[in-house]
């Protein structure tokens, strides 16, 4: 079977999701994720957006870059100024790859550009030269070519080729083709580019309409060899192809699509998990692949005939992308080390010791207040414990008071970057807005929640709660934000922050907690 390689943008086009701003150890943490995932390219970042991506790409670069890693790509527009900066980005890597791109719709040519065709096809004979000069592995992409005219497009990516392009990329920008349309496009270029057969083909998708990962097996299935994708499917506006769907797609189909990929499917789930931490962007329980109930069965047909055989209802082994087939049982009485088998069962090889205990002591808090301890409470325990920022300012303790005829007051107790302990207290409309407030009265940091999602993890009255947050400063730092290359305006900046505990309250606490140390942290490395 033909391979089909895996071009991860999760943290380049997946971090552009309006509110999905990952700091610089995130990034590092879900690239070492999509090593392990064998993503065969990440795309770490625009490196010339702002430092701060430029850093993360640098950094990821040098860490996960390695011989037997991945390859590593920055974005640059067709100009020397970026080719520049990404290359300057990536260089340190194995395997270094610059990704430059110019649109090719006339659209685009005419209202944004304000350029011809000629001028362009002159652009990216320049630019893709240039970047050619710098680094052997150079991919180019015409950027909304699902609206370009594909006439012009062939002229275009033979440019680009005899340039110096070793990967052509079609875009569908803003998620505008049909899979017929698609398909088409891709077998046209293949066809009628000259040198389109001796390069990789790459398709990139965006799910306006709802069919990116449509559009990109139809364009696969055309001859194209490169997916780009992202974990969850998150992405500009309606998000891009999800990594899991394309994945899964080739593994459960292969004498269909005749296709494979590398990718570790067991560890799907973990990626998964680590992005809607990092992003704060909860998946749908109907999601693919990953949702909440991609694996559950209500109806009592279906349920019957899962009993007697999974296959009657299930075309995936739900083992396959890192979850187990039955409940983990570990309750009070369990041991370290029967916790420590189960997470290595559930893919987390390569925990520190440090790490390790500090997920088994909030396992053993859990189990004295639940009767079971399931795996999804696991995971949002290694979520809320591992995949936090560093703490700023820590919270010791809280306690509420709240109820009918009662003005909601909290109080709560922090640990400072001083190693002092403030406390203090405030009324709310109700006990979370009580909480936060207590908390600004002690922290000092202006800003306003712009999201605040509840998940129940499991069912019953003991569940778990995850809460998920997200707020941005008051006080004028939207420039700090990434700038658009397009338009040159800062976005403003936003920051999520996840917690989990059994008590609602606990957990809004510490998500609230975490938003603000990632304010901070960010501020002290400006």
């Amino acid at each position: 079977m033909d391979k089909v390689y895996i071009f991860d943008t999760t943290l380049r086009d997946g971090e552009q999701s309006p509110g999905a701003t990952m700091n610089i150890d995130e990034k590092l943490e879900v690239a070492k994720q999509l090593a392990r995932l064998r993503v065969d390219i990440i795309e770490a970042g625009f490196p010339i957006a702002s430092p701060g991506d430029f850093e993360a790409v640098n950094l990821i670069a040098r860490e996960v870059g390695t011989a037997d890693g991945p390859v590593i790509a920055g974005l640059a527009r067709a100009s020397k100024k970026d080719i520049d900066r990404a290359w300057e980005a990536v260089r340190d890597a194995a395997k270094p790859r610059i990704h430059t791109f110019l649109a090719t719709s006339d659209i685009h040519l005419k209202h944004k550009l304000r350029m011809t065709r000629e001028q362009c096809v002159a652009q990216v004979k320049e630019t893709v030269a240039y970047a050619k000069s710098l680094c052997d592995d150079v991919e180019f992409s015409p950027e909304d070519a699902g609206r370009s005219d594909p006439e012009f497009l062939y002229v275009v990516l033979e440019a680009a080729i005899k340039a110096g392009a070793t990967t052509i990329n079609i875009p569908d920008t803003v998620g505008y083709t049909t899979p017929w349309e698609f398909g088409a496009l891709i077998e046209g270029i293949i066809a009628n580019t000259p040198g389109a057969k001796d390069v990789i083909v790459s398709v990139h998708c965006h799910n306006d309409l709802g069919l990116a990962t449509a559009n990109t097996m139809a364009g696969l299935m055309a001859g194209a060899r490169q997916a780009e994708v992202t974990v969850n499917g998150i992405g500009e506006r309606a998000g891009n192809t999800s990594l899991e769907e394309v994945a899964m797609a080739l593994y459960t189909r292969p004498q269909f699509f005749n296709l494979r990929t590398d990718i570790d499917t067991t560890q799907i789930m973990r990626s998964s998990r680590m992005v809607t931490a990092f992003t704060g962007m909860q998946v749908q329980p109907n999601k693919a692949i990953v949702g909440a109930n991609a694996f559950a069965h209500e109806a009592g047909i279906h349920q019957d005939g899962v009993l007697k055989n999974p296959l009657t209802y299930e075309i995936m082994k739900p083992e396959t992308v890192g979850l187990s087939s039955s409940e983990l049982v570990l309750g009070k009485h369990s041991g370290r080390h029967a916790f420590s088998n189960r997470l290595q069962e559930m893919g987390y090889t390569d925990l520190s010791q440090e790490a390790l205990n500090l997920a088994f002591q909030r396992f053993k808090k859990l189990a004295d207040k639940k009767k079971v301890v399931s795996e999804a409470d696991i995971e949002a325990i290694i979520a809320d414990e591992l995949y936090q920022p560093q703490e700023v300012w820590k919270l010791e303790h809280i306690q509420i008071v709240s109820g009918t005829g009662t003005k909601p007051t909290a109080t709560v107790e922090l640990t400072g970057p001083d190693d002092k302990t403030y406390t203090d207290a405030d009324i709310g409309t109700g006990p979370v807005d009580a909480i936060y407030k207590a908390i600004n009265r002690v922290v000092g940091v202006p800003n306003v929640l712009t999201e605040f999602a509840v998940n129940a993890v499991t069912e019953g009255i003991d569940a778990v709660g995850e809460v998920t947050i997200r707020v941005q400063p008051t006080n004028g730092e939207s420039g700090n934000g990434k700038v658009n290359p397009q338009t040159g305006i800062a976005r403003q900046r936003t920051f999520s922050g996840h917690g989990a505990n059994t008590d609602i309250l606990v957990a809004s606490a510490r998500a609230y907690m975490s938003a603000l140390n990632k304010l901070l942290n960010y501020r002290s490395r400006q």
